[in-house]
């Protein structure tokens, strides 16, 4: 749906956008959009949809009022809401490749979309090349006459790699080329890929948008009206839409969007430091930490630096097996950006599809460990990620 008012700061919007209170006659001023649960709407006229509804398929209020507040916090004018966020990858995917097409990707993309790319649209004659995007010059090299699209995460999953959308964005605009970029990580509140060039963005708003590991969602934001009309006509014609339940939970997320992000990041960064100088680790990577290779591009882009911390522990799969299975606070589980911690081994989890060799070749080792910081309070993050460290020296 299409956002007219861009005038309020994020946590207005987040709050308000797509929901303001209805005082017609007949309507009672609900200050939360209700869910709107009918799978049809009756009309008076034969060719007159009622407020233009017609099927939920194709729109419903609550889904209306959820795409009206994507657009809003991240700075587009339309926002599309879908039931998963590889679902909003796959009708995007085919609402503008065709057989032949060619994909210039980052090669540090999370494994379900890789999965989607080479195991599915490959199917269809859709080829990918995947470069190492944190270099703006590499993504040029790889580009050849069938490129269509360019792909990035920044950061990227699980590496953190900060790709320069700027930079990127003019590649793209050089070439004639779509720029999409995944900002899952970063979520709107700290990251704005549009404002810096980017035509499309997406999201797995099953992460920080939603924020409660409650509900599962992707999202397409972006401004140009005639990529707005493609992908909203594939978007009915594909169906992957969420229920009117899953967009209320989602909105429901978006309202205290800025509240968790702050405190993700002040919770990570006392993480990514604690780490840091911790003697049973290996390596750190937080975008927030000044040894991050692409710190200051990261102060530039963004005005935060996320909940993500990865890590690499000393030893080998049985230690990162024995530390893992020792946390009590943290969940060991998939998915990450909800207020509760959760800590994932890339290499047998989220990653697992990718081939091996893949996996060795981008640095995810089997003593790799990604962690999606939450909201409790850091010190029993902290205490917790200890007494599992003292487990191993127990072990020795």
């Amino acid at each position: 749906m299409e956002n007219k008012d861009k005038k309020y700061g994020f946590s207005t919007k987040a709050i308000h956008a797509g929901e303001e209170p209805d005082f017609r006659e007949g309507a009672t001023g609900d200050v939360v959009k209700p869910i709107h649960m009918s799978s049809t709407y009756a009309r008076k006229m034969v060719d007159v949809p009622t407020a233009g509804f017609e099927y939920s398929r194709a729109l419903n209020p609550t889904r209306q009022a959820l795409e009206t507040k994507l657009a809003a916090i991240e700075n587009t004018k339309y926002g599309l809401a879908f039931a998963s966020g590889l679902a909003a990858e796959s009708t995007l995917i085919l609402a503008l490749l065709k057989s032949g097409d060619h994909v210039v990707a980052s090669d540090d993309l999370y494994g379900g979309t890789k999965r989607l790319y080479n195991q599915v649209m490959s199917n269809l004659g859709i080829k990918i090349s995947f470069a190492d995007a944190n270099k703006s010059e590499n993504v040029e090299k790889a580009i050849i006459p069938e490129t269509k699209l360019i792909w990035i995460e920044s950061p990227s999953n699980p590496l953190l790699k900060i790709c320069n959308i700027p930079q990127i964005s003019g590649i793209a605009k050089r070439h004639n080329l779509i720029l999409v970029a995944d900002n899952t990580f970063m979520s709107p509140y700290f990251q704005n890929p549009v404002d810096m060039g980017a035509d499309i963005v997406l999201h797995s708003s099953t992460k920080y948008i939603g924020g409660h590991s409650d509900v599962v969602g992707g999202s397409i934001m972006l401004s140009d009206d005639i990529l707005y009309e493609k992908i909203k006509y594939h978007q009915n014609a594909i169906g992957a839409v969420p229920s009117p339940f899953d967009c209320f939970l989602t909105m429901r997320g978006i309202k205290t969007l800025s509240l968790r992000m702050e405190k993700h990041n002040q919770n990570a960064l006392a993480i990514a430091k604690f780490l840091e100088k911790h003697h049973d680790v290996e390596k750190v990577i937080y975008p927030g930490l000044s040894s991050h290779p692409q710190h200051l591009l990261a102060k530039v882009q963004a005005r935060g630096f996320g909940g993500i911390v990865s890590f690499e522990i000393k030893g080998d799969l049985n230690t990162t097996k024995k530390f893992l299975q020792s946390l009590k606070v943290f969940a060991l589980a998939e998915s990450l950006g909800g207020v509760e911690s959760l800590i994932e081994h890339p290499a047998t989890m989220t990653h697992a599809s990718v081939a091996a060799e893949d996996r060795a070749k981008l640095g995810i080792s089997d003593t790799f460990i990604r962690i999606s910081v939450g909201v409790e309070d850091v010190n029993d993050l902290i205490n917790d990620l200890e007494q599992a460290f003292s487990k191993l020296k127990v072990e020795s």
